[in-house]
Formats: C-alpha cells, structure tokens, sequence
C-alpha cells in the first residue's frame, strides 16, 4: 500500500539547521532567523497581523521581558561581531532598549509588541550594513 506524503505514518518533524560560522552569511542566516522566530513565525486565524515568541513569551511578567530581551541583545551582539558602525550598533541597543522598558508596562508593552518590532528594525539595519560591505551575502527572494 503506498502512503500519501500527508499521511501521518511517514510524516517527519520539521527541522531546521543553522550555520554556525563565524563569516557574514552564517551570522545573516542566524540573524534571520531569531527574526522570524520573535516577530513573525506565528499566524493567529483571522488576524492579518503575524507575531512571533516576542509577544507571546513577553505575556509572561519580568521573566519574559528579560528572555526577549537577552534575544534581542544577541541580535546587537552578531551585529557588532560584523563590526556594523558605533552608530549603527547605538540605534539597535536603543531599538531593544524601548522595546524592554515599554514592555515592562502591563497591557500597554504587550500590545506595543505588534506595532514595535525592535528585532525587525535591527534585521533591517544589519541587512543594510551586509548589502554594503558583503553583498554575496544577499539572498534573492523570488
């Protein structure tokens, strides 16, 4: 009997493995993907609007805010690694800086989880900075 690919006998876990290189592509690819995992990876039915672990652990008084937190300086920490300007590295800390004191605020950082993507704009900085320096970096979506 040959099984369909959505059968559930043969269905495999998704995995995912990262690069753990110390080169620009390895960091980018890295960079991407604690992104995707903290803003996007999440789709709630009948909202338009994807969020990530970000919102959902940040839920979870001070414990929360320190976990996303530690995840958004590690995106600051791989920029520095890349060794992005004083200024370019100032704006990302300042970007996880207001994410960490708004959401320190009860309901209100929450809710600003959706508006405020801190780990989105430092993804957008470092993506600029790697375009530049090293554009063999750069994936073409299509």
């Amino acid at each position: 009997m040959k099984r369909d690919a959505h059968d559930t006998a043969t269905a495999r876990p998704m995995t995912m493995t990262l690069p753990t290189g110390t080169d620009p592509t390895s960091i980018r690819q890295r960079v991407e993907a604690v992104e995707f995992l903290l803003e996007r990876s999440l789709r709630i039915p009948g909202v338009k609007v994807p969020i990530g672990l970000d919102g959902l652990i940040g839920l979870v008084p001070v414990v929360g805010d320190i976990i996303t937190t530690a995840l958004g300086a590690y995106i600051v920490w791989e920029a520095r690694n890349l060794r992005l300007s004083k200024w370019q590295l100032t704006r990302m800390g300042a970007n996880v800086a207001f994410d960490t004191v708004i959401g320190l605020v009860p309901l209100v950082g929450d809710a600003a989880d959706f508006f405020f993507r801190s780990n989105t704009r430092n993804l957008k900085i470092l993506r600029k900075h790697l375009d530049k320096r090293h554009p063999e970096t750069r994936v073409i979506e299509g």
